[in-house]
């Protein structure tokens, strides 16, 4: 007999849905945003240079490499953040990570969770009155179908299997 026995199998995960906020800003669109600012700072800044007003460029120029900063940081970010709704060992599980990296989570009995939706809440599992919003970056269309999979893997799960080798 071995030392050590086998360890129970973790349950399989039966659903999982990550979800992000959308990123549709890529180095070369943020290269042209950066082109045209930088243009229009050193054209309005030659003008206010040929009119006398020689200080207001080095302002310009601060305030075009200040907001091409901020647009660089936000889309940093926007790219930590995600959501993972995820159903295994009898749980669905809600985790978070926001742009700054802070983590939260959620979970409830899977056996006893619905799933709501409606257009002044949004997307939500619910039991018992405690709600758990979901979908926090999806569109509308896409929280419907998150819900209709959710929905449909809550049901797999209540419904049980019985494998009887006498019915095979």
């Amino acid at each position: 007999m071995p030392a050590n026995p086998a360890l129970p199998r973790p349950e399989p995960v039966l659903f999982e849905a990550v979800s992000t906020p959308a990123h549709s800003f890529h180095r070369g669109l943020f290269l042209l945003l950066a082109g045209i600012t930088l243009a229009w700072s050193i054209l309005g800044g030659a003008v206010f240079l040929l009119v006398g007003a020689w200080p207001v460029f080095g302002f310009l120029g601060a305030e075009s490499l200040l907001a091409l900063g901020l647009v660089l940081l936000h889309h940093r970010r926007a790219g930590r953040a995600q959501e993972v709704v995820r159903l295994a060992e009898g749980r669905i599980t809600v985790r978070r990570v926001d742009g700054r990296g802070r983590r939260s989570e959620a979970s409830m009995d899977a056996y006893w969770a619905q799933v709501e939706l409606n257009e002044r809440e949004g997307l939500a599992l619910v039991r018992r009155g405690h709600r758990i919003p979901v979908g926090i970056f999806l569109s509308e269309a896409e929280k419907e179908d998150l819900a209709g999979a959710l929905r449909q893997a809550l049901a797999a799960y209540r419904r049980p299997f019985f494998d009887n080798p006498q019915l095979r």
